[in-house]
C-alpha cells in the first residue's frame, strides 16, 4: 500500500464515512487521483462504498466511503498508578470490551503481567494489535521514564509482543489522549487544539492542521513546569508556582490539608470550595486563575483558539470557572479570537481507546510498509 493510499485510508478510518467530494477536498486530490487510489483499497476489502447519498452537489448521487467492517479487533490500555484500565475495539476505535484492574505493585514484570492478563480478559477475536499509555517519556516502545511507576527504561513492547503474539503500540499518555481527542473526542471535526490535563500530574498536548504534534519533548511533560504564579507552592522539581505545583490533585489538597489542619482529599477539596469555604476556597480559586493562565499561554503560543481540558482533577474547571476566564480573559489579547473551551469528563477509558487508535493507525503503517 502507497504512501498516498494509506492517507486515503486513514483519512476515511478517522473522519469516514466520507464522500468522494469530501475527501478529495480533505485530501487536495482531483477526481481522478482519488479514484485511482481507491480502486486498491476497495480490491482489498480495506474500504467499502455504502449506499448512494445526494451530497447537494450537481451530477449523480455519490457513494460514500467508508472502512470495512471485520478488520480485526484492537485492544487500548492506560497505565496509572492504581490501575489498569483497558478497552477493546473495533477497526474504528469503537468500544467493545472494557475492563479495570487495580494496581498494588509497580515492579515491571508484575505490571506487564497483569496488562497481558487483562487484555486476554477482554475475550477479543482476531485481535490485530495492542496499544499502551504510559505518563512519562517513551520512546521506541521503551518507558524511559515514568515517575508514576517509578520505571527507568522498561521495555514495555517488548515484553507484550512476547507476552501476547501481536504487535504492541507504546505511547506517552497526554499523547494518545490527544489522538483521542482528535479522532472521536472534544476536539473532532476540530482543525487543531490544545489538550491540558490535571490530575496526579498536568500534561500538555497539541493537535496542529489535523495532526497530534509529536516531537522528542511532546512526552517529557514539560507543560508541568511552566511557571503560572511567581508566590505559589513550589514543586518536586523545585519550580516556585509552575503548573505541576499549582494543578496536580496532590499539590491543592496538601496546600488545603495544611490549611485545614487535617487531611482531605480531592474530591472534598472540591465540595469544600463550592460551598465557599474560605481555605478551600481560596486554593481552588488560585489554581483556578493558574489553569485561567494556562490556558491563555497554550493558545497564544501554539496559535489555536480551541482548548480541551481533561484528566481525573478536571472538575476544578467546574467549581473554579471564574477564576478561569478571568484569568484567560487578562491572559489574552482583545483582537484575539475568542477561545472555545472544551471539558472532557469521559474518564480514562477514552486515554485508554486513544491508546487504541495509535495501535489501529501503526496497523495501518505497517498495511503499508508490508
Amino acid at each position: 500500500m502507497s504512501e498516498s493510499e494509506t492517507a486515503v485510508a486513514r483519512a476515511v478510518l478517522i473522519h469516514g464515512p466520507l464522500s468522494r467530494r469530501d475527501l478529495t477536498a480533505r485530501l487536495g486530490l482531483s477526481p481522478a487521483s482519488l479514484t485511482r487510489l481507491a480502486k486498491p483499497l476497495l480490491e482489498r476489502g480495506l474500504l467499502i462504498e455504502l449506499d448512494e447519498v445526494t451530497d447537494g452537489s450537481v451530477g449523480r448521487p455519490s457513494r460514500p466511503l467508508d472502512i470495512a467492517p471485520g478488520l480485526g479487533t484492537f485492544a487500548g490500555v492506560k497505565i496509572t498508578g492504581d490501575e489498569i484500565i483497558a478497552v477493546g475495539t473495533d477497526i474504528r476505535a469503537e468500544s467493545v470490551a472494557g475492563d479495570e484492574r487495580p494496581l498494588s505493585d509497580h515492579a515491571p514484570d508484575a505490571v506487564l503481567a497483569l496488562v497481558a492478563a487483562t487484555i486476554r480478559g477482554l475475550g477479543l477475536t482476531d485481535l490485530r494489535g495492542v496499544g499502551v499509555s504510559v505518563g512519562g517519556v517513551v520512546q521506541g516502545g521503551v518507558a524511559v521514564f515514568a515517575p508514576f511507576l517509578d520505571w527507568i527504561d522498561v521495555d514495555v513492547r517488548a515484553t507484550l509482543e512476547a507476552e501476547l503474539g501481536v504487535p504492541v503500540s507504546v505511547e506517552n499518555d497526554v499523547v494518545a489522549l490527544a489522538e483521542a481527542e482528535r479522532w472521536f473526542g472534544a476536539g473532532r471535526g476540530l482543525d487543531g487544539f490544545a489538550t491540558i490535563t490535571i490530575g496526579a500530574g498536568v500534561g500538555y498536548g497539541l493537535v496542529v492542521a489535523g495532526e497530534v504534534v509529536r516531537t522528542p519533548d511532546a512526552t517529557t511533560g514539560t507543560g508541568g513546569h511552566i511557571p503560572l504564579d511567581p508566590y505559589g507552592p513550589v514543586c518536586s522539581d523545585g519550580h516556585r508556582g509552575c503548573a505541576q505545583a499549582m494543578l496536580s490533585a496532590g499539590s491543592i489538597t496538601t496546600q488545603v490539608s495544611a490549611a485545614l489542619g487535617r487531611a482531605v482529599d480531592y474530591d472534598e477539596t472540591l465540595r469544600l470550595a463550592a460551598s465557599d469555604h474560605p481555605a478551600a476556597r481560596a486554593v481552588v480559586d488560585a489554581a483556578g486563575t493558574a489553569l485561567g493562565r494556562f490556558i491563555a499561554l497554550a493558545a497564544n503560543l501554539s496559535l489555536q483558539s480551541a482548548v480541551v481540558l481533561s484528566g481525573e482533577g478536571i472538575g476544578l474547571f467546574r467549581v473554579a470557572e471564574r477564576a478561569v476566564r478571568d484569568a484567560l480573559a487578562a491572559g489574552r489579547d482583545a483582537q484575539a479570537a475568542p477561545i472555545d473551551i472544551h471539558v472532557d469528563v469521559s474518564g480514562f477509558r477514552a486515554w485508554a481507546r486513544g491508546a487504541a487508535a495509535v495501535a489501529i493507525q501503526e496497523s495501518m503503517e505497517r498495511m503499508r510498509l508490508g
